[in-house]
């Protein structure tokens, strides 16, 4: 029974800076009458209002959802300014899909309830969610400042199935972002969908930055809204900026990029990210950041080996993925960019059937990454 299941996993993308154009190219590519979840992910540069008409009426009633990026991954690699996707369709696929409205006023109760209601629906569905064939897959608005407590409630209630999950974008700007659902594009909202395949999965992260000597201890921060005053007890801007070489008047996005933070948890690390410096020399991160935490400035590896590793691991584990649904981070692009390693990483991805964009903020589990590459491996049905 297993081996008759299968999935049809339609990619393409547009490079039309014309919306009524782009939606058309896309849905010629990725059109299926039966599918289940179609994602998009869309330049901020469009007239969304617009792109939004043109999706549901190419789509119609069918469960799309999608996000506005800083990067689109595409099946040809990276581009900016464009419009791609992926539709799912099979009888071995289930699909349920909620938008999880204000976001301010959500709780950890409530999240896990949502999480467990997704879960009962496919189970009514006559089929049973395994963490082998099941994820959770979330698109959060990136300028909300609650990917913590959404990725932490949802994953709670998921009771051992894996999630991922990225941050929508606005280019370089962060101002505002969107998230598409049901004919248009909101904000301050989340989408989460816990998808069922019948083939194999594997969700996987990799980033390459390991802890160096370099040590600061948060002396002064505002969690809530993600800002560090203090570093060792020295404004925040201009520590960091001693701590990595630079001047001051010297920090940048690149700079950013090429020197983030790491904590230490568990085991393993996690990158902290600066978003940007403020007038008042404090430091507004891409995640929240609390008192007294120790961290150290990154010390870099490769980023194509790792990337080439983490896929190696993959395809070992299962072939060549029939699918990846992938969000990797703005600050991973710049560099990606600054090193002139895009062709590279273009070969890689679309070896592995790559989809997705690139976020303001990663998920997995039930934790909001930074600098970070996330993606969900789909394999091909064994038997």
């Amino acid at each position: 029974m297993q081996a008759c299941q299968t999935l049809r996993a339609l990619r393409g993308v547009s490079q039309s800076p014309d919306p009524t154009v782009a939606a058309n190219e896309l849905a010629s590519a990725i059109y299926q009458p039966d599918a289940s979840l179609v994602v998009i992910y869309c330049s901020p540069n469009y007239d969304l209002r617009w792109l939004a008409e043109e999706i549901f009426r190419l789509f119609g009633s069918q469960n799309v959802i999608g996000c506005t990026t800083a990067g689109e991954i595409t099946p040809g690699g990276y581009t900016f300014g464009g419009l791609t996707g992926v539709s799912l369709a099979g009888d071995g696929l289930s699909v349920a899909t909620t938008r999880i409205p204000d976001l301010g006023s959500m709780t950890l109760r409530q999240g896990e309830a949502l999480a467990r209601s997704l879960i009962a629906d496919i189970g009514d569905r006559g089929q049973t969610p395994s963490k082998e064939t099941t994820f959770g897959h979330l698109l959060v608005d990136g300028m909300s400042r609650k990917e913590e407590m959404v990725a932490a409630a949802l994953h709670l209630g998921l009771a051992g199935l894996p999630m991922v999950g990225g941050s929508a974008g606005d280019g370089t700007r962060f101002k505002e972002t969107f998230l598409y659902h049901q004919g248009e594009f909101h904000q301050n909202c989340a989408l989460f969908s816990l998808i069922q395949v019948p083939g194999p999965i594997e969700v996987f992260k990799c980033e390459h930055f390991v802890p160096s000597e370099t040590k600061m201890v948060i002396t002064e921060a505002d969690p809530a809204q993600r800002i560090v005053r203090e570093i060792n007890g020295r404004s925040a801007a201009r520590e960091y900026a001693r701590s990595v070489g630079v001047s001051i008047s010297g920090l940048n996005p690149m700079v950013y990029a090429t020197h983030p933070v790491v904590m230490r948890a568990g085991g393993a690390n996690y990158v902290r990210s600066i978003q940007k410096a403020n007038p008042d020399e404090s430091l507004t991160f891409f995640c929240a950041i609390e008192e007294g935490l120790v961290l150290s400035v990154g010390q870099p590896l490769s980023l194509v080996e790792s990337l080439e590793d983490s896929f190696e691991v993959i395809r070992e584990r299962m072939g060549t993925p029939q699918l990846v649904i992938g969000c990797d981070c703005v600050l991973r692009y710049l560099e990606i960019g600054q090193a002139g390693a895009l062709n590279e990483v273009h070969k890689i991805l679309k070896e592995n059937n790559t989809i997705g964009f690139v976020s303001y903020g990663e998920q997995l589990n039930g934790v909001h990454l930074n600098q970070t590459f996330v993606g969900v491996a789909i394999g091909n049905v064994s038997g």
